[in-house]
């Protein structure tokens, strides 16, 4: 099938197919400084040779679980010996926009709130939005705002909520039966034509902060303990 790029993402390229459909090549760059992984950072820090592929099959694995509870994703199919996952068209939501779950104050939460919060203290699956943009240190955005400024109505809001909430779920209980506390995870949402929201992007290591007997694992080493047999 023909394919035409249509966009370079700093973890992923982009390329539309003849079918109206897209496929995402899955790329080893990470984003870090220094050399250092850090999925909070916004810049390419370091090339990890595979990562692109755990990536891809951890994001198959989980599309494939919350396709099968009923939430709407754009996961398609994927073809792991070329690290391409096809996917359904999807608009972002203004110009980006990251979902974070959290289920322990820890990272940006606690260095905004650390006055009223201690470390590690749990939270109810508590669920922030915040714009992509580098420059801007992705400000955080309210749902009043969201609404204001026309990039999403309150309904699509309600259902993002709803649907992070339980891909969250799904995500932690397959992790604690690993031995793996998930403390939080950030997602991305699109729309199709009608304004149905459906999970997008990526479900990767990377994406999510995942402690072990109290001591944060890295992403690499969480693909290896997730794939262990």
């Amino acid at each position: 099938m023909e394919t035409k790029l249509v966009y370079t993402g700093k973890t992923k390229n982009v390329y539309a197919l003849e079918n109206g459909n897209y496929l995402l090549k899955f790329k080893d760059d990470c984003t870090g400084k220094d050399g250092v992984f850090d999925p909070g950072e916004n810049s390419i820090g370091l090339t990890i040779e595979g990562v692109g592929d755990v990536n891809l099959r951890m994001s198959v694995y989980f599309f494939e679980k919350i396709n099968a509870a009923g939430i709407k994703t754009h996961f398609v199919s994927a073809d792991l010996e070329n690290t391409t996952m096809e996917v359904l068209p999807a608009k972002v939501f203004g110009k980006g926009l990251e979902v974070i779950c959290r289920h322990k104050a820890v990272g940006s939460f606690f260095r905004r709130y650390g006055e009223y919060v201690e470390e590690g203290a749990d939270l109810p699956a508590y669920v922030e939005m915040t714009f992509k943009n580098d420059a801007k240190g992705d400000p955080l955005v309210t749902r009043d705002g969201l609404e204001v400024l026309g990039v999403m109505t309150g309904a699509q809001y309600d259902a993002i909520k709803e649907m992070t909430q339980k891909i969250t779920k799904i995500v932690a209980d397959d992790l604690a039966e690993k031995g793996l506390v998930l403390y939080d995870i950030k997602f991305e949402f699109g729309y199709d034509a009608d304004g149905g929201v459906m999970l997008i992007d990526e479900i990767a290591s990377g994406n999510m902060r995942v402690y072990r007997d109290g001591k944060y694992i890295d992403p690499m080493t969480l693909s290896e303990l997730f794939f262990a047999k």
